[in-house]
């Protein structure tokens, strides 16, 4: 979150540099976490302001994961992970395999910026 300097008024965020290892660190831990969730992980990257560079204060990390499968619905899947340890707010959109090969057929624009886009932090062959 924005840091105030001690003398001055002006909001520090957190740079690429910093978001890029809190995230990376935190997607390490999902291999050394219990539970159905972090088991399931096959991708995970981020997209958006922070992965083009362009991020400013203010700005949110864009997350994408691909899990195998999930029974809940896609809107409430972001809730099962706990992101308190990246320095600024996320956004996730979590997709099931199948979702995701489902994805340039659904929605192509998207889905073309998560390719050119995304920087991947884990990856399977099966989906880049």
């Amino acid at each position: 979150m924005p840091v105030r300097s001690l003398n001055s008024s002006i909001m520090k965020w957190p740079n690429r540099h910093q978001v890029h290892t809190a995230i990376s660190q935190w997607v390490r831990q999902l291999g050394t976490a219990s539970g159905t969730a972090a088991s399931t992980v096959l991708s995970a990257g981020y997209f958006g302001s922070y992965a083009r560079d362009d991020a400013g204060v203010g700005s949110d990390l864009d997350v994408v994961i691909i899990v195998t499968e999930s029974n809940l619905p896609f809107n409430h899947r972001y809730n099962l992970w706990d992101f308190s340890t990246i320095p600024v707010p996320v956004e996730a959109q979590v997709y099931t395999v199948h979702e995701w090969e489902q994805l340039p057929t659904q929605q192509p624009r998207f889905y073309k910026t998560l390719v050119e886009e995304t920087c991947w932090i884990k990856q399977t062959a099966a989906h880049s």
